[in-house]
């Protein structure tokens, strides 16, 4: 069968087509933080994402694959998809899309961290110096000694890459046990409640212009997180993982049309740096050393 037939083609091709919903997918958060509150951010990206996995959850297993499941563990995970997403929103309203997208490669980073301590896996000798060139990267991206340089933004970053090194191990753990469409419902639902709780008191009544916003959030996302999904059943990790940093050239082109900001070469150096270590992690474990997924 030619390549481009094969299940393995059509995953990459899914990964691809995934991270690019992703990326307008963030850059109408970003358009919507100039307008709302971070959290009312947060909470209009779960409520206009839960109906549509809901429907794919029932069409998918139904619904008691959402009854039978690790409660604590999704509580816990759900408690994280709100921390990930306020302080996402309020990294967009900061920063820009590329210096963001490059800052949230540290992820993988983290999981390599967390995974000696939550999951009890070994970490190498070249597994800790490519984690050490990783955050060498990060320096070298954030540049503190700048004019008016404000830290605000890069800690919320960080913050979404805690929170989302945090739940991608809570998934393989929960994996063991728990449908994919289970984790996705129950994080979805509690990143709308919870978020919504937060934003209530400072709500923002919704600009009838936004409404189409909204729509290309929900759709973008939709279509970003079958992507991912049909991605990693279709072909190896190894070889859809790395195709999450396309994302970078996605959110660079972006930050040009619609703001009209050029990445720094700072920027883009560190992000070469971050993400070549994140590379360097993935092809130990592909060739058996202390596994861990990446961002």
């Amino acid at each position: 069968m030619p390549f481009f037939r094969s299940e393995k083609f059509a995953g990459m091709t899914a990964m691809l087509a995934a991270v690019a919903a992703f990326a307008f997918m963030d850059a109408g958060l970003k358009l919507l933080t100039a307008h709302y509150p971070a959290a009312q951010v947060a909470a209009l990206r779960g409520l206009v994402a839960l109906p549509i996995v809901f429907l794919w959850t029932m069409a998918a297993g139904g619904l008691r694959q959402l009854i039978e499941v690790r409660w604590p563990l999704h509580l816990i995970r759900g408690v994280l998809s709100v921390a990930m997403m306020i302080t996402f929103a309020f990294a967009l309203k900061e920063l820009s899309l590329a210096k963001a997208y490059a800052l949230f490669f540290v992820a993988p980073l983290i999981i390599a961290i967390l995974s000696i301590f939550m999951l009890g896996e070994r970490v190498r000798a070249l597994q800790w110096l490519a984690i050490g060139v990783g955050f060498a990267g990060v320096l070298i991206v954030l540049n503190p000694g700048t004019v008016g340089y404000t830290w605000a933004g890069t800690i919320a970053i960080f913050g979404t890459a805690v929170s989302y090194a945090l739940s991608t191990v809570l998934v393989r753990l929960l994996g063991r046990t728990d449908s994919t469409q289970s984790m996705m419902f129950w994080m979805t639902g509690m990143l709308a409640i919870g978020a919504t709780a937060i934003a209530l008191p400072d709500w923002v009544a919704l600009n009838p212009g936004h409404w189409p916003i909204l729509l290309g959030v929900a759709l973008t996302g939709a279509i970003g997180q079958w992507g991912v999904t049909y991605a990693f059943k279709h072909a190896p990790a190894a070889t859809v993982a790395p195709l999450e940093y396309s994302g970078l050239a996605w959110v660079i082109g972006i930050d040009w049309f619609v703001w009209t900001v050029a990445p720094e070469l700072r920027t883009l150096l560190g992000a070469a740096v971050i993400i070549a270590s994140g590379l360097a992690l993935l092809h130990h474990e592909t060739r058996g050393g202390a596994g861990h997924p990446t961002a």
